[in-house]
């Protein structure tokens, strides 16, 4: 995917490596240029030339990789993938690399394997090239906020007295699961009364009493691209402060998501959004950016914040997710996944966002 614009855009390079160590730490870029979407694939590798493409693995998935009709190249021990590396890049002097997706033992380690190579960071290109998704990622991503819309739409049903906030999240990666998600893209943030508060709350044991907000921050991963979107809903009557808020929060998401189109500056369309907030009684309760993008990882790139200048592009997949948050009160943020197109974007996340008060 893409490997001719890579080179294009790094023509000081031959050939290009890389590396997926595992679990500890996975390159979501070669996944991106394989497009497999299933598999763990540790400490596998693939090598790109301007025209081929191999996939370096152990026998353990050699089949996986194959069944997508790539070009394999398996390797039952330590010794023989770096003889494999060493006969792959004989011919080759300049060997690009992505930097950010190799640990530095991983590096030295290589470095060792490919003493007289001469090594270039390509990541930053690469990065460039994931922004902006094709056809058939966007149809990945779409599906993904196809889950987490559903699921936003049952969340409700499932408030009760007692609930805790773990419960809940429970709950909602079940919900996703079922639905198709092969897991959440991150973890699952439920949050109630007070600690709704904190935008970036994890795990928690309040229980569920009436009057609280629920904050449920979520996101579906599927066939490894990922969604990202939140609702917020009041379990019995709220203050009329939270009434306020839910409203000012949602009249900002509406603006930010207006202001979304290719050439706009991310800067631009988070002012949009802040100002209605800040002309509120809620002025400077809003403490994040506005959105950041979403792909293969939750967080992709930055997008939308108030001191990022970044120009917007048909086909790149942000968030916009204005909040407000009050200590010893709550918050409230809505979230939705938005393409960007050459005049306004499309928003992927469906679930209402009408005030709900369970």
């Amino acid at each position: 995917m893409n490997a001719e614009k890579l080179f294009d855009m790094n023509q000081n390079v031959e050939a290009i490596l890389i590396y997926n160590e595992g679990e500890a730490s996975t390159d979501p870029s070669f996944f991106y240029f394989t497009q497999l979407s299933r598999g763990l694939f540790e400490g596998s590798y693939v090598f790109l030339t301007r025209k081929n493409l191999k996939v370096i693995t152990s026998q353990l998935e050699e089949e996986t990789a194959k069944s997508e009709q790539l070009d394999v190249i398996a390797f039952s021990n330590g010794v023989e993938r770096k003889n494999k590396l060493k006969e792959l890049t004989s011919d080759f002097n300049f060997i690009g690399i992505n930097f950010s997706g190799l640990s530095h033992k991983e590096f030295l380690g290589l470095r060792q394997i490919l003493p007289d190579k001469e090594f270039v960071d390509v990541g930053e290109s690469i990065s460039n090239l994931r922004m902006i998704k094709s056809e058939r990622e966007i149809g990945k991503i779409r599906e993904a906020a196809k889950i987490v819309s559903e699921v936003a739409e049952v969340i409700p049903e499932k408030l009760k007295d007692g609930l805790t906030e773990n419960e809940l999240a429970a709950i909602v990666n079940f919900e996703m699961m079922k639905r198709g998600a092969s897991s959440p893209s991150f973890d699952t943030i439920a949050a109630f009364g007070a600690d709704a508060a904190e935008p970036h709350f994890t795990g928690g044991s309040r229980k569920l009493k009436k009057g609280d907000v629920v904050l449920v921050d979520f996101g579906a991963r599927y066939e490894r691209y990922c969604s990202d979107m939140t609702r917020t809903f009041f379990y019995g009557k709220p203050e009329r402060m939270m009434l306020d808020m839910y409203e000012t929060v949602l009249k900002a998401q509406k603006a930010g998501i207006e202001a979304v189109s290719a050439g706009i500056n991310g800067k631009d369309v988070d002012k949009e959004a802040r100002k209605i907030i800040d002309s509120s009684k809620f002025a400077g309760k809003f403490i994040h950016s506005l959105g950041h993008g979403v792909g293969l990882n939750v967080h992709d790139h930055p997008a939308l914040s108030p001191s990022y200048d970044f120009f917007l592009k048909e086909n790149m997949v942000v968030t916009v997710e204005p909040g407000v948050y009050i200590s010893g009160k709550g918050g409230v943020r809505i979230e939705d996944d938005v393409v960007v197109k050459k005049e306004g974007c499309e928003v992927l996340t469906t679930a209402p966002k009408e005030l709900i008060v369970v």
